[in-house]
């Protein structure tokens, strides 16, 4: 087995020289930092980490806390957390994934065990009761999301409110009057998924004061329940133009909605989605979209995370709350209103 005095033979330097190296504990010039990472990418030195926790007091390991929930669709989470743990890995830390129900359980067990360096979360909610929890932690902590209140941690999230008025005055400037805007399911937003209603609230805003008729509904997270839902909704309002989705499995149900009722994009109804692009290309979906960007803020809350994590000084530091600008993603699913074929895109199969 290689061990650290492997590494600082081959470096040239020695045994402490290559440790401090390796851990940042100590000012080293950056030509002896680069012998030392060519070593160890030579002979294939991994630290042992029992060893390293005892003599840094660091495990090298993030916690990430997500849950699974049946009313969220899957693909759309595991999204955020590849952008947490592809860039822990870069930073050179492991996560402990964790997706406990009871949630502040969990935070409490791994925070009180010392078994992480720091935490990042997902799922927040308004009022979620893990943050006392992960305020009152000796480790510093993430947050993706916005939850009421981001005192004593960082919190990165997209601009939700900002995303449902670009929708709204997107529409608009193509000439659109009458909308439908399709949300998360509503237990989301029953137990504090504020997201769901940022967007909607400010799309709503903004449809008043355009002149814009804007039809609000939940959708479900699962097919075939929210192609069910489309459907509805669109013999609802047989006379909306545009179709605003702030629901990633509505989007990716779609498209089998537009087939059954013999419908296309946008000579019949203009859309927009709001997901990620590694969203639309893994469900092959062609409408134009606001990014929601889950690598970015994966990236951004564990970059910070690691700063305070390494940092000795960071205590004093104020807080972030920091907001993605959304970006309109345009795929050419959006044009002005125009005329259908049968004059109605409520038509259903026989």
């Amino acid at each position: 087995m290689v061990t650290i005095g492997d590494v600082a033979r081959a470096a040239g330097v020695s045994r402490s020289t290559a440790s401090y190296a390796l851990s940042g504990k100590r000012t080293i010039s950056m030509e002896v930092r680069e012998r030392v990472n060519d070593a160890v990418r030579e002979l294939g030195y991994t630290p042992n980490a029992g060893a390293r926790a005892l003599a840094t007091s660091q495990t090298m390991v993030i916690g990430l806390l997500a849950q699974f929930l049946e009313d969220e669709f899957a693909p759309a989470m595991l999204q955020y957390m590849l952008g947490v743990s592809d860039t822990a890995r870069e930073l050179g830390y492991d996560i402990l994934l964790v997706t406990e129900a009871d949630g502040a359980r969990a935070l409490r067990r791994i925070t009180d065990s010392q078994m992480v360096d720091g935490v990042v979360l997902l799922n927040v909610a308004q009022d979620d009761v893990r943050l006392p929890i992960l305020r009152a932690a000796p480790q510093p902590g993430a947050l993706v999301g916005l939850p009421g209140d981001c005192s004593g941690l960082d919190v990165f999230d997209l601009d939700f409110e900002e995303a449902g008025r670009i929708m709204v005055n997107h529409m608009h400037r193509l000439g659109h009057r009458e909308l439908i805007l399709v949300s998360q399911p509503e237990h989301v937003v029953e137990r504090g998924g504020a997201y769901v209603w940022r967007l909607q609230d400010a799309a709503l805003q903004q449809a008043r004061v355009r002149g814009i008729r804007l039809h609000t509904a939940f959708g479900e997270s699962r097919q075939p329940a929210v192609g069910r839902t489309l459907h509805a909704l669109l013999d609802s309002h047989p006379s909306a133009t545009g179709l605003l989705l702030n629901n990633e499995a509505a989007a990716a149900a779609l498209p089998t909605v537009l087939h059954e009722r013999g419908l296309t994009v946008p000579a019949d109804l203009s859309v927009i989605g709001r997901y990620s692009d590694e969203f639309a290309r893994t469900f092959s979906l062609s409408f134009s979209s606001i990014e929601s960007a889950p690598d970015r803020l994966g990236r951004m809350a564990v970059r910070q995370l690691v700063r305070r994590i390494e940092s000795s000084d960071t205590a004093a530091e104020p807080y972030v709350v920091r907001f993605i600008s959304p970006e309109l993603v345009d795929r050419g699913s959006t044009a002005a209103p125009g005329s259908r074929r049968d004059g109605s895109h409520s038509r259903r199969p026989q």
